[in-house]
C-alpha cells in the first residue's frame, strides 16, 4: 500500500488579522527608518562635501564624494595612539567587570546565604546614593591612580544594575536540584561554578559584554577627569581635540588669515561626521559576533512562570 500523503490544513485568516499584520508591518518599517536612517545619513555626509551638506542636498546619496575628512583624521597619530588606548582599555574593563559581576551576583543568587538582604541592601543603596565627584577625585588621588591607565579599568568596575540581572538569571536558571546532584558526585563549588554554571550563562556572558563593552568604549568623562598625559587618552578624547582644534575660531587681520579660517571651518566639517563613523564602527563590527546571546538575554530578569 502507499503511504498517505500528509496536507498541510492552512487556517483561513480573518480580515482582522490581516489588517493587523499590515498595521504592524508599516508601523515597524516607520520605527526601522526612524532608526536606521541618522546612521546612513551620517555615512554619506562623511564622504560628501561640506557644501552640499550644509546646503541640505544630502538626502539619499552622497554628493560630490570627497575622502578628505578621513584623510586628515588618520593623518593625525594621535588617532592610532587612541586606538590602542581604548582597545585595552575595553578588552581589561570588559573582562574585570564580567568576572566580578558573575562572582558577585551567583553567591547573592542563594537565598540560604547568611547576610544576604544585608549585601543586596549596601549594593542597592549604591545605585541612589554616592559620595559625588570631588570625593572620588580626592578617593583616586589618594590611591595613586590619577593619570594612570588603572583609573579607567578600575573605577566603577561593578555595575550593580547588571549585578541584579545576573542574579536573576542565575536563581532562574541554576536549581538547587543540579547543585545537589554535582554535589553528591564530588564536585566541589568552584568546580560546579567552573564547569556547569558559566556553561549555562553564556547568553548572560554575552548580554554583559555587550553592555560593559560599549561603556568602555564610548568612556569620555573618567578621562577627562583623571586622565591629563597625552599618551594615556582614549580615543573619545583624542576625537574630540582633534575637532575642537580644526573648528577653532580665530580672528581675522588679513586675506590669509581669512583663508586660513575658511580651511579650518570646511576640514571641521568634513571631520564632523568622520569622527562619528570612525568611533562607531568597531562597536558595530563587533555586534553580530555576539547578537546571538543578546538576543536571548535580552530578557533576562523577567518573571518566568
Amino acid at each position: 500500500m502507499k503511504p498517505k500523503k500528509h496536507t498541510g490544513t492552512k487556517v483561513k485568516r480573518s480580515r482582522s488579522d490581516l489588517i493587523f499584520d499590515l498595521c504592524s508591518d508599516l508601523l515597524l518599517g516607520c520605527l526601522s527608518l526612524v532608526v536606521l536612517y541618522p546612521l546612513y545619513f551620517v555615512l554619506i555626509a562623511s564622504i560628501s562635501t561640506p557644501e552640499a551638506v550644509n546646503a541640505g542636498r544630502v538626502v539619499l546619496y552622497p554628493i560630490g564624494i570627497t575622502l578628505e575628512g578621513y584623510q586628515k583624521l588618520f593623518e593625525d597619530s594621535r588617532i592610532w595612539l587612541g586606538y590602542r588606548n581604548t582597545l585595552l582599555y575595553t578588552l581589561a574593563g570588559t573582562t574585570l567587570d564580567v568576572c566580578l559581576t558573575l562572582i558577585t551576583a551567583y553567591p547573592l543568587s542563594f537565598k540560604q546565604l547568611p547576610g544576604r538582604k544585608i549585601f543586596l541592601g549596601i549594593f542597592m543603596f549604591t545605585m541612589f546614593f554616592n559620595g559625588g565627584l570631588i570625593p572620588t577625585f580626592l578617593l583616586v588621588k589618594s590611591l595613586h591612580l590619577y593619570d594612570t591607565p588603572f583609573v579607567l579599568v578600575l573605577l566603577g568596575a561593578l555595575n550593580v544594575y547588571n549585578m541584579i540581572i545576573a542574579k536573576s538569571f542565575f536563581e532562574g536558571t541554576i536549581s538547587r536540584d543540579l547543585m545537589d546532584a554535582a554535589e553528591i558526585d564530588g564536585c566541589g563549588k568552584l568546580q560546579f561554578f567552573r564547569a556547569i554554571v558559566l556553561p549555562l550563562s553564556k547568553a548572560l556572558i554575552g548580554v554583559l559584554v555587550v553592555y560593559y563593552g560599549v561603556a568602555h568604549w564610548n568612556q569620555y568623562f573618567n578621562a577627562l577627569i583623571y586622565i591629563s598625559r597625552d599618551t594615556l587618552r582614549p580615543l573619545q578624547m583624542v576625537l574630540r581635540e582633534i575637532l575642537i582644534q580644526n573648528s577653532t575660531t580665530m580672528q581675522v587681520f588679513d586675506e590669509s588669515m581669512m583663508l586660513e579660517l575658511l580651511r579650518r571651518e570646511r576640514y571641521a566639517e568634513l571631520i564632523k561626521y568622520g569622527v562619528i563613523v570612525v568611533a562607531s564602527v568597531p562597536v558595530l563590527c563587533i555586534y553580530p559576533f555576539v547578537q546571538k546571546y543578546f538576543t536571548k538575554g535580552v530578557m533576562l530578569g523577567a518573571v518566568k512562570e
